[in-house]
């Protein structure tokens, strides 16, 4: 569960949002909606530790994460958290078990995961394969599968489906449901109405303005 409390950010006199609460449960799934330059990326962001709230606190399943020292955010960040980027954020140099191997880390029976994950993903038996020799579509579902390898218990999503064609758009809904399905807090930043509507709840984010 994500419950975050009277959080404050901004960037010199532009207040992004000021007194925000947010809460997520385990299992269910939240739209971050709004024009751009509202702060749904931000937002996200703080809510994985890459970047700090002005003020306030986040929480997951009841652990100040906003507290931790840099040792910890970096075990919340490569054991709990799961981020599905815009750009992907795959090395294009390696393949996509190489990848998939990054999000789990020295954990066991990582092959059989694999397999699973990307044949989940319609990617089975494409393992060896280069990223960079993937398509943009095909590339999300590798990000996908690194998700399902890794089971995090909170999943945050930055327009997952903003660049993506209907089959490859129902593929990352179907994997954030199947997350939030396995108890996954899901959180997803988007322009889309559909994606918005998918979700269980919606928090709009107003566009600010400077002081």
């Amino acid at each position: 569960m994500i419950l975050a409390t009277d959080l404050t950010k901004g960037y010199g006199r532009r207040a992004l949002w000021s007194g925000l609460d947010v809460t997520v449960a385990s299992g269910s799934t939240l739209a971050l909606t709004g024009a751009s330059g509202s702060g749904k990326s931000t937002l996200l962001d703080c809510l994985g530790l890459l970047d700090a709230p002005d003020s306030g606190s986040i929480e997951v399943d009841g652990e100040e994460i906003t507290r931790l020292r840099a040792g910890g955010r970096r075990r919340f960040r490569r054991h709990r958290l799961g981020y599905l980027f815009q750009s992907y954020a795959l090395v294009d140099t390696a393949t996509v078990e190489q990848n998939l191997a990054i999000a789990l880390g020295e954990r066991r029976g990582r092959a059989g995961r694999f397999e699973s994950a990307l044949d989940r993903v319609g990617l089975g038996g494409r393992g060896r394969e280069r990223v960079s020799r993937l398509s943009g579509g095909e590339q999300q579902r590798v990000a996908l599968a690194r998700l399902l390898v890794k089971s995090p218990t909170v999943v945050l999503a930055d327009e997952p489906t903003g660049a993506l064609d209907a089959g490859n758009a129902a593929m990352v809904l179907d994997v954030l449901g199947e997350l939030a399905g396995h108890g996954a807090s899901v959180v997803v930043a988007t322009h889309d109405d559909s994606v918005a509507g998918w979700c269980d709840a919606r928090l709009h984010l107003s566009t600010p303005v400077s002081a």
